[in-house]
């Protein structure tokens, strides 16, 4: 079956390409277009077909995804499924499944079940973890091992893969003649492949025979999100030699792999200074021909444990404002711990205000209105139409509930002070055009 580029290059709206316009309120031929072009990418497997369509790149919505999975300490199935159901609730427009630890394939599956919206994942993860188990060394993965579970897991339905396709010998030299890093590597599939190329000796097999990974994703018409894993896990290694070369490197195979007919997403940055953030988008836009680049965070400051939520939603504004195309969430628990339920769902409503922020100002001539109309109901002390205009509105009315005033027209922050209140009788007869 030809992918979602391949089709578009046809000339061919699929059904999925009349649904984002539709969601969008853009022209099917216009989503068409970009995506023929390579500047949206639509994660849907046949083999799985999610429910919800997730259009990402130019001209549309900055998603949200949201990322689960169990570690070598906690392994419980059916938090992981509450996790991704608690993702999708609060708004995530993805989901990574990231395990680690357990039965990987299992784990999977069911997160994949349980949800309607595309699910994506590392299979260097399971590629090293099996590895260990069989060998009891990682660095003894055999590279068929490695392209028979890329195509294991295609074949269970995943949207996305995020696959470390940069990172070559080169890029690890670049690392070591700029003496290290601050904050060291913090990617593990990156880490475990970098381990895996010094100890063998040998190019990365993703790198090396890039056409392989590309003919499998392609089959599924799976997106290839080309993993940074060499980001930086600091601020003050941002926009190092080894990111930029891996960047560099992802932005030449994001080309490579649309001429073959594949979806292609570019992965960035991880750790950033705000000031970086602009510069960092442009440079992967340029590079990359406008293929849609996903953003990690990108977290602003390295001081903030237990509330990197709130540093990634500030520079995940900003990345969203400036053209970035899909946002990973960062938990409270961040840096810290695994994230639970309740993490989860502040992850990812942090990551969609902080979006929704950046898409006031990336489409300013439709991304105001909501902000113009709850303004006016502030005003206007009509709580009800506050709430439905609210990004969340249950958590909205559960803190008016918890602290009610008594008189209902105000609220506990004033009361008989109300300045709305107030300000509303001397201007009332004031009011024209757009205000009333």
């Amino acid at each position: 079956m030809p992918t979602q580029i391949e089709r578009a290059r046809q000339g061919q709206i699929t059904p999925q390409m009349e649904t984002i316009a539709a969601e969008e309120r853009q022209s099917p031929d216009l989503i068409r277009q970009r995506v023929a072009a390579g500047q949206i990418v639509i994660p849907w497997n046949p083999h799985h077909m999610p429910a919800r369509v997730a259009g990402i790149g130019k001209g549309l919505r900055t998603k949200v995804n949201a990322s689960i999975g169990t570690s070598s300490d906690i392994i419980d199935y059916g938090a992981e499924v509450r996790k991704a159901r608690a993702a999708q609730q609060a708004g995530a427009d993805t989901l990574m499944e990231l395990s680690v630890g357990g039965d990987l394939d299992r784990v999977r599956r069911e997160v994949i079940a349980a949800v309607d919206l595309p699910v994506g994942n590392v299979p260097l993860y399971q590629a090293f973890c099996e590895a260990a188990r069989r060998y009891g060394d990682p660095n003894k993965l055999d590279a068929e091992l490695l392209f028979d579970l890329i195509e294991r897991q295609c074949a269970d339905g995943l949207s996305f893969m995020a696959v470390h396709c940069g990172i070559n010998l080169y890029t690890i030299e670049r690392m070591r003649k700029q003496g290290y890093r601050y904050g060291g590597l913090v990617s593990k599939g990156g880490v475990s492949m970098v381990a895996w190329m010094l100890a063998n000796g040998r190019e990365n097999p993703l790198y090396a025979q890039f056409d392989r990974v590309v003919g499998i994703l392609k089959k599924y018409d799976v997106v290839l999100s080309l993993g940074n894993g060499l980001r930086a896990g600091a601020i003050h290694d941002s926009s190092d030699r080894a990111q930029i070369q891996e960047l560099l490197i992802n932005c030449e195979l994001a080309e490579l792999g649309r001429e073959m007919g594949c979806q292609m997403l570019v992965e960035g940055p991880g750790h950033v200074p705000l000031d970086e953030i602009a510069g960092n988008i442009q440079l992967q836009k340029r590079m990359s021909g406008g293929a849609p680049y996903y953003m990690l965070g990108p977290i602003a400051t390295d001081v903030a444990p237990g509330f990197d939520h709130i540093t990634a939603a500030i520079g995940a504004a900003q990345s969203s404002s400036h053209g970035a195309d899909l946002i990973c969430y960062i938990t409270p628990a961040e840096h810290l711990a695994l994230p639970n339920e309740e993490d989860v769902r502040q992850g990812v409503k942090a990551a969609k205000i902080a979006a929704y922020i950046g898409d006031m100002n990336k489409y300013p001539e439709h991304g105001r209105e909501r902000d113009k109309a709850m303004s006016k109901a502030r005003r206007d002390l009509d709580w009800e139409k506050q709430f439905g205009l609210a990004l969340y509105p249950e958590d909205a009315r559960a803190i008016r509930a918890d602290r009610a005033p008594q008189d209902e027209a105000t609220c506990t922050m004033c009361g008989d002070f109300c300045a709305s209140r107030g300000a509303g009788k001397l201007f009332a007869g004031d009011l024209r055009g757009d205000k009333r």
